[in-house]
């Protein structure tokens, strides 16, 4: 069965680095795993260190506009997601782009989302990097989520757009399992003020992922994730406190 984490964090605390650093655990723990960029400022790919031609928004555009007496919408998007999957070691990637155009697509998203969930069954775990808002969770496009795991900085803004993304999650009544919050960047743990708006709002710290300025400087020149031994170690054993133990646990 399918193990799907989401992760969500505001701009700038280093959520689609986190969620890198989980594929590269995951990994580990057994393959395939497919890599989902679902926010429309797409980096995700340079992380893991793969190229795409073509995204999700692109297919529903050309699905939305379809007229073929031979060829359903369905058929069209069985065909379409499987040609834009981008083939890696061990990781697949699928990037969304851009939000939804004027006009209604609901039908259009009722058969995406179907496919979408077909298409997750035949890997052993989906990891979606989401924007702040979540749209493609909000609009249930991901289906189920067994982990939503929210990224913040230490900052009073990031972990305020941590609690309205958790908030948003709990609106929308989205399928999720479980619930964690890493702080990333870390320099040093949260004071009570911050932990108490967190507790306040029905969520607690799950671990700290320390400052690397190796980790910094490699998000700058927007390239394939590496990290040293000594920082692998270190993120290695945060990654492995809050989710590993719940993905063996499934």
């Amino acid at each position: 069965m399918v193990y799907t984490i989401a992760v969500a964090g505001k701009g700038g605390v280093g959520k689609t680095t986190v969620a890198a650093l989980l594929v590269q655990q995951l990994l580990k723990i057994d393959r395939p795993v497919l890599a989902v960029d679902a926010d429309p400022n797409s980096n995700f790919n340079l992380l893991l260190g793969l190229d795409y031609a073509e995204t999700v928004s692109d297919i529903r555009e050309e699905a939305r506009n379809l007229s073929s007496a031979s060829l359903s919408k369905s058929d069209f998007f069985s065909m379409r997601l499987e040609e834009a999957i981008t083939e890696g070691n061990g990781v697949d990637l699928l990037v969304m782009g851009r939000p939804e155009g004027t006009g209604c697509y609901c039908a259009v998203n009722n058969i995406l989302r179907e496919h979408l969930s077909k298409l997750s069954k035949n890997y052993k775990f989906v990891v979606i990097d989401n924007e702040a808002g979540m749209e493609h969770l909000s609009r249930r496009t991901a289906g189920h989520i067994d982990i939503l795991l929210l990224v913040s900085d230490s900052t009073k803004v990031g972990i305020q757009a941590a609690i309205n993304t958790f908030n948003t999650a709990k609106k929308a009544d989205l399928q999720v399992k479980s619930v964690s919050l890493v702080i990333n960047k870390s320099r040093k743990e949260l004071g009570n003020d911050q932990i108490n708006s967190l507790e306040k709002a029905g969520l607690t710290v799950a671990g700290y992922v320390p400052y690397s300025e190796g980790i910094e400087k490699n998000s700058e020149k927007g390239s394939r994730l590496e990290i040293n031994l000594v920082q692998g170690e270190i993120l290695n054993k945060v990654v492995q406190g809050f989710v590993m133990d719940k993905v063996r646990e499934a």
